[in-house]
């Protein structure tokens, strides 16, 4: 029997790419879905495909709404809403405050919501869907990266505090993603990301043999684990080869 099956399922950001791959998993093992996202018509497609509920709107806003839709509980939140958030330090100060929001506040409102129910009953998964740029970092993307480290950070403080009281957490990290959102990356993921990606389906897959193993940081590319010992290890080795890739991408 899945982990998750008879369970009732939130999934931001799920019209397209990883959002509606975890949906479509999510369904298929057993569990009550319901489908959000900011386009209506996105989330009213992917919903009645895998007959799901829609609830269409911000991902920071739907919380009481989602659970009156599954009659009054959830136990999988799955915060995957993001923004890709190209930039530099440069960027505008609304394409830093928006970054934030989403990749970050998004889950602290989630949390929020969510939390005084699931420890009362001793029970709940949170789903952080972060990127391999919240452990490592991505050239051409400040906004991006840096919201995505505070949104591993958030999932990390959550597990570690709650943990003990029957919270689930996992942090999703992938690399590239064959997405729209990689298709928005412009040349910087062209460069790093597109020659490894993988497909939404993939990482759905990771996510659910990481439910299964009870385990917090789950790696579509396992090859993260590598570099995010590298960087731990060695910060100036790794730094240099992060300016390297930098330059070879401003030639």
């Amino acid at each position: 029997m899945s982990a998750v099956q008879g369970q009732t399922v939130v999934v931001t950001g799920a019209g397209g790419g990883i959002g509606a791959a975890l949906a479509r998993r999510f369904a298929a093992e057993g569990a009550r879905v319901v489908v959000n996202d900011l386009d209506p018509g996105r989330t009213k497609d992917v919903a009645e495909e895998i007959g799901a509920l829609a609830v269409a709107g911000d991902a920071s806003a739907i919380v009481e709404e989602a659970r009156e839709a599954l009659g009054g509980h959830i136990d999988v939140w799955c915060a995957n809403a993001g923004l890709a958030s190209p930039g530099d330090a440069f960027a505008d100060e609304a394409v830093w405050a928006a970054a934030w929001d989403v990749n970050v506040m998004a889950h602290v409102r989630a949390a929020r919501a969510l939390l005084p129910a699931w420890l009362e009953r001793g029970s709940g998964r949170f789903v952080s869907t972060v990127s391999a740029a919240g452990l490592l970092t991505m050239i051409g993307a400040a906004p991006y990266s840096v919201s995505k480290h505070g949104a591993y950070a958030f999932a990390e403080w959550l597990s570690l505090t709650y943990r003990h009281r029957g919270l689930k957490v996992h942090a999703i990290c992938p690399q590239g993603v064959r997405t729209d959102m990689l298709t928005a990356s412009g040349s910087a993921g062209e460069l790093v990301l597109a020659p490894t990606a993988i497909e939404p389906e993939d990482v759905a897959d990771a996510l659910f043999e990481g439910i299964e193993a009870d385990r917090f940081l789950i790696l579509p590319h396992p090859e993260v684990a590598d570099y995010y010992r590298a960087r731990a290890g060695d910060p100036e080795r790794w730094l240099g080869g992060m300016n390297h890739i930098q330059r070879t991408w401003e030639s």
